[in-house]
């Protein structure tokens, strides 16, 4: 006696419903993507408008003297300051070379005896590195993050970044 069993209904969402969900969620991640883009550009367009007038001036100015090769006395920009190079051996291993150029970014005018005190002491702070500190890129913001540390509490919170401009290992 042979028994016709009949198929199973197969249980699940349609595939309209499934279509409907799809559509549904791009729709949002696209008006989400919309919303946010459009919310970022608004506010660089207001910080790069004034960033880009107060940063027009000094580009001439960092040159200094074109005839004498001297550099200029007072730049028009105060607030950057250019640090002497630094040239040091590392903590370990010490046969390896530092040479580094930083720049100071200042809220105000500064002494040049704090700006001096803030060269000794991240030169001395260089002097204290080790090499496996400083490998990679988290090394290096983890660098920049302590001499940017350093130079503001030797200048009472004036210094507000400190810019590597160069940095040499032999």
């Amino acid at each position: 006696m042979a028994v016709a069993e009949a198929a199973p209904a197969k249980k699940g969402s349609s595939l309209v419903v499934q279509g409907a969900v799809v559509l549904v969620l791009t729709l949002a991640a696209l008006g989400g993507g919309w919303f946010v883009g459009n919310r970022l550009g608004a506010e660089s367009q207001n910080a790069g408008g004034s960033a880009a007038a107060h940063h027009a001036a000094p580009a001439a100015a960092d040159h200094g003297d074109a005839k004498s090769g001297t550099p200029a006395e007072t730049p028009s920009n105060p607030l950057l300051v250019p640090l002497a190079p630094m040239t040091t051996n590392l903590a370990a291993p010490d046969t390896v070379w530092v040479q580094m150029e930083l720049a100071l970014l200042l809220d105000a005018p500064q002494p040049p005896e704090i700006i001096e005190s803030i060269h000794q002491d991240l030169f001395a702070y260089l002097r204290t590195v080790k090499l496996h500190q400083i490998e990679g890129a988290s090394g290096y913001r983890h660098l920049k993050g302590d001499l940017e540390e350093r130079a503001r509490i030797r200048s009472d919170g004036h210094v507000k970044q400190v810019l590597i401009r160069v940095l040499i290992f032999e």
